[in-house]
């Protein structure tokens, strides 16, 4: 049954997408049918927020389509009437009307092109007579973080060339494109007062006007209906030459048909929308519907969706794009945008770069991709920069200590994944030497070493500090953070599932045997959940077990107890690892990790994996719901584990 809490994304390929609800209700400032990247993957628009639809039987109409108004109102009753929704092989709506009347409807976007096709068909029902569609595109013209209000600037009056329609609704905005077997109507509306509830529950302001042009009219009776909407970067010559419209849009779903049927599982499908270009390259959109493409997030997921994806040559071009933009040992945690100076705030994107590249030479040698000399030269040059600024040392106080271990931070910075802050306050600061960054440290300087036999040095005096100094025998687990704020001989030990990165989930474990299995034991009791790892314990100080209400609330609970799913993996690669081949054991985490996730699929962004969850039962997804490490992991997990 569809609901309004489950989510459809359509990727074009450039950082653009279409998105909503599946009962056609917009929820977020987000959900829209064309909303494009200027500037790909960035410079995104909200061109088309969405249509009414309604169909006209004997004088009579009956809406296809709902839309919430303040102060709370759902108008009209569209959604009461879908009794089916699916994702696949894009979404699609079927609704029954009075009269037996069946309507299917379809939304399918053009990967590698600003393009959507709307269709609505006739599958039962009219015994004959004319069954007339009506479809009202609300446009808007803004930045989509945006909102838009009502105002005496927006141009309503299309351009007309041949039989499309343009629409250029403000100076400096990408005009849309229309080709449509439908008759236009110009009728200028405003629709005054839309509310999205999930903006609300964010904290923030939802409500917004959109301009309507006018209305298309169609005659289903005499067959589908057909509006395709396009916008700057796409292939608008059968918009110039006035294509016919339903052959154009079939030609469309062809394509994607044929595209998205290669695909081995939805998951791999999914993946598909988080790979996108970046001029001449290619790039990895951390989240829909607010991320862009950033450092620790590319490549944590690259690991799943290229590697575990079997999108080998893709990981290559990712990784050969970034490869030119370290400075000072460090890559950008936001990549840097013409004439935008980058952000250089992570200890850890550096550290994952290298290991991205460890595992992708090791599906190269498997024979999964030819590498050339230069490709070798280039990634080789990037990973030794890495280690060469960071054994110096660098910004923010990240430096090679003599204990071995990294030293990172400095008040007012966060340096980690767990990078929440409101205003001057980080909430998880994690100054010192944070677990995780230390597995990432001692994993990159002993892949280094092969090549390198001088980093060997660094390695064992690292690795033995490292054991000697973060277990901790009173809570049978590793402390979170040793040298707390530089501060020799302090520990922090909160639960926290950081430590599950010496444990497994990268190329070399640092900690064996009984320890490690001690460790583990205190994740799964603490922090496991069906969906991911808490990010701290129930019953640590500053616990919060739900992730809601406005920034300051929400940031505070980001990681202070909030689950995240891209945990799962190395979870289960460390659950494996203890139990050392154990007859039966990938069967057992099959079903106890890898089936309530895939459950996941079908619960808010379908298809996909949400960015995180509450930490208190029953774990709501929450934040992005279509997040690119989540399913990276995932991927991973399944080429790990095996598929269900």
């Amino acid at each position: 049954m569809a609901t309004e809490d489950q989510e459809w994304l359509e990727s074009d390929g450039l950082g653009g997408f279409a998105s909503g609800t599946a009962l056609g209700i917009r929820t977020r400032r987000y959900h829209a049918l064309l909303l494009t990247a200027a500037t790909p993957p960035t410079g995104r628009m909200v061109l088309v927020n969405g249509v009414e639809a309604w169909v006209e039987m004997n004088g009579q109409p009956a809406a296809l389509s709902t839309a919430r108004y303040e102060p709370g109102v759902l108008y009209p009753d569209g959604a009461t009437r879908i009794t089916s929704f699916s994702t696949t092989p894009w979404p699609t709506w079927t609704s029954e009307l009075p009269g037996g009347v069946i309507v299917e409807h379809a939304v399918v976007v053009r990967h590698g092109q600003p393009t959507v096709a709307l269709s609505w068909r006739l599958v039962a029902g009219g015994g004959g007579n004319p069954v007339a569609l009506r479809v009202r595109p609300l446009v808007s013209g803004r930045d989509y973080h945006a909102l838009h209000r009502e105002n005496g600037a927006f141009r309503f009056d299309p351009d007309r060339e041949g039989t499309s329609l343009v629409w250029r609704p403000y100076d400096g905005v990408p005009a849309v494109h229309v080709l449509t077997n439908g008759r236009y109507e110009h009728a200028p509306e405003w629709y005054r007062n839309f509310r999205y509830e999930a903006e609300y529950a964010r904290g923030l302001d939802g409500t917004e006007d959109l301009a309507s042009p006018g209305v298309f009219h169609f005659d289903l009776s005499a067959g589908a209906a057909e509006l395709v909407l396009a916008t700057a970067a796409a292939d608008l010559a059968p918009f110039a030459i006035d294509a016919n419209a339903g052959e154009y849009a079939e030609e469309v779903r062809d394509r994607e048909r044929s595209r998205r049927a290669a695909f081995p599982s939805r998951l791999h499908r999914a993946a598909d929308a988080y790979l996108v270009s970046r001029g001449e390259g290619c790039t990895i959109v951390a989240g829909y519907p607010w991320f862009t493409d950033w450092g620790r997030d590319t490549f944590i997921a690259l690991r799943g969706l290229c590697l575990a994806g079997d999108r080998i040559d893709d990981a290559r071009r990712i990784l050969l794009e970034w490869s030119g933009t370290i400075s000072e040992g460090m890559l950008p945690n936001r990549f840097p945008d013409h004439g935008d100076a980058p952000e250089f705030n992570a200890v850890d994107a550096s550290l994952w770069f290298v290991v991205a590249v460890h595992d992708l030479l090791d599906a190269a040698a498997r024979g999964g991709l030819s590498l050339t000399a230069g490709d070798r030269a280039r990634l080789d040059a990037a990973v030794d920069a890495i280690l060469a600024g960071y054994a110096t040392g660098t910004r923010f106080g990240i430096r090679l200590d003599a204990d071995g271990l990294l030293a990172a931070g400095q008040p007012g910075v966060q340096l980690t994944w767990m990078d929440a802050k409101v205003g001057d306050w980080v909430v998880t600061p994690r100054v010192g030497k944070p677990v995780e960054v230390q597995a990432l440290w001692l994993n990159a300087v002993w892949l280094a070493s092969r090549r390198h036999p001088r980093w060997l040095d660094v390695f064992e005096r690292g690795r033995q500090s490292f054991v000697t100094r973060f277990w901790n025998e009173t809570t049978g687990a590793l402390n979170d953070v040793v040298d707390v704020n530089h501060e020799p001989g302090t520990f922090d030990a909160s639960c926290r599932p950081n430590q599950i990165f010496a444990l497994g989930g990268l190329p070399l474990a640092l900690l064996e045997g009984a320890p490690a299995r001690r460790a583990l034991d205190a994740i799964e009791q603490r922090l496991w959940t069906p969906i991911g790892l808490r990010s701290l314990a129930p019953g640590e100080p500053g616990y919060a077990g739900h992730y809601g209400g406005d920034v300051l609330a929400r940031d505070g609970a980001y990681h202070q107890g909030t689950v995240w799913p891209w945990l799962l993996t190395a979870f289960v690669e460390s659950w494996l690892r203890v139990r050392d081949g154990q007859p039966g054991a990938r069967d057992e985490a099959r079903q106890r990790f890898l089936v309530p996730l895939l459950r996941h699929l079908d619960e808010a962004g379908l298809d996909h994996v949400s960015e995180i969850a509450d930490g208190d039962a029953p774990h709501r997804p929450n934040g992005c719901p279509f997040q690119a490490w989540s399913v990276g992991e995932a991927l991973r997990l399944v080429k790990l584990v095996g598929r269900v």
